[in-house]
């Protein structure tokens, strides 16, 4: 099953476009992790066991695990994912853009090292860059488009042949790039009226949407100008409001699952 499939049959059984961000930030991690020396894969295993039922995806950010040399500990929670929640899509974070060769390397780590069903890119360096992304068949190619930090517009919203280069990468995104293959974009939670510009260009393509919880992005705003009119499209990401909802040893997962259903509830209620 391809990812645009199964982000759809995912929103569909989970009634959820909840995705949980996995952001391990082991200086925030409860004191029985600490001395732990895999304790990011035992926390991260913990949110996903307390919150897949929850959600549509899951995003481990890889700068969080590659920054402390975890790959091997992203490895086996990408596989954990995989094997006992297969129906939840799995994005992997990596903002990765880069010349031909490089990028078939890039592409190679994200969907065979980590089996990613989608995995986020920059096309700064033009549509060449994102072919190998899209020669992995039925994987998802996640372009960033409007982000959600706040130097975004310092690129994204200057003018390019008379609009903002967001919109330019809009429109290529619903030309040129779906037609290589499963494209989504990412367009932050911080802009709601880009988000709504966005989806007006790309039609049902979905939107990864970064930005509620610690950043302070309006989920009715997301929804009201990001969701298809059957109540989806988007994949709605929150990392820091759900991973560090409490740091307590015993009760972290159970938080994570609070917070993480105050979200998801929060959206189904604003869903017409």
């Amino acid at each position: 099953m391809g990812f645009t499939n199964k982000l759809r049959t995912v929103w569909a059984s989970s009634n959820s476009l909840l995705c949980v961000g996995l952001d391990p930030d082991v200086t925030k991690f409860p004191e029985s992790l600490h001395n732990d020396v895999r304790a990011i894969e035992k926390f991260c295993v913990s949110i996903v066991d307390a919150t897949h039922d929850l959600v549509c995806a899951f995003k481990p950010q890889i700068a969080y695990f590659a920054s402390v040399g975890a790959e091997a500990q992203l490895e086996r929670i990408c596989n954990y994912i995989q094997t006992t929640y297969p129906n939840i899509v799995l994005i992997l974070d990596a903002k990765r853009g880069d010349i031909g060769d490089t990028a078939t390397h890039y592409a190679s780590e994200a969907f065979d090292r980590y089996g990613a069903d989608a995995v986020t890119v920059n096309a700064y360096l033009g549509t060449d860059t994102l072919q190998p992304f899209f020669a992995h068949d039925g994987k998802g190619v996640i372009v960033l488009c409007r982000t959600s930090n706040p130097g975004s517009g310092e690129f994204q919203l200057r003018e390019h042949e008379g609009e903002p280069l967001y919109i330019t990468i809009a429109k290529t995104a619903a030309t040129t790039w779906s037609q290589l293959g499963h494209c989504a974009l990412v367009v932050g939670a911080t802009y709601p009226d880009e988000l709504r510009k966005v989806r007006e260009i790309v039609g049902h393509m979905p939107i990864l949407v970064p930005g509620i919880g610690a950043q302070g992005g309006d989920i009715a705003a997301v929804i009201s100008n990001g969701a298809t009119p059957d109540g989806t499209g988007l994949i709605i990401n929150s990392s820091r409001a759900i991973l560090y909802a409490s740091n307590d040893g015993i009760t972290f997962a159970q938080a994570a699952r609070a917070a993480a259903t105050r979200a998801r509830d929060e959206i189904r209620a604003n869903i017409n």
